[in-house]
């Protein structure tokens, strides 16, 4: 097995930051950086240098649509893949034409969110 998918959270709800760090780092094959804010996300971005971005939509100071923009426009995150965690599923397909890569809806099923980190990020492939 090769290097661990790393998976950058920004979500600004502390219960839900350590339940998919948990759930994920637990499943095995990824490292889980949690950020509280998009402009922390933001600033990790290049250090960390994610193979995913996990985004909430609603977040003070900075929503997921102005992060995803932010991303969006940046040379070394433009072709990183984001997937909205959010309450707000039923705007999917506006996620979508934003250029986010999927929607999870919230609440989620554990095993829901593994297998669509892990397919985005070509973990079934080489499982």
């Amino acid at each position: 097995m090769g290097r661990r998918k790393r998976i950058l959270y920004i979500e600004d709800e502390t219960d839900l930051q350590w339940l998919v760090k948990h759930i994920l780092e637990s499943a095995g094959g990824f490292e889980v950086m949690v950020c509280a804010s998009g402009a922390e996300g933001l600033r990790r971005m290049e250090d960390f240098a994610p193979d995913l971005v996990l985004l909430d939509v609603m977040m003070p100071e900075m929503d997921g649509f102005s992060v995803l923009r932010a991303l969006r426009a940046r040379p070394e995150s433009v072709a990183v893949p984001v997937l909205f965690l959010t309450a707000r599923a039923q705007e999917g397909n506006e996620y979508l034409a934003l250029g986010a890569n999927g929607v999870i809806a919230k609440p989620f099923e554990p095993s829901r969110l593994v297998e669509q980190v892990r397919a985005h990020t070509g973990e079934l492939l080489e499982a």
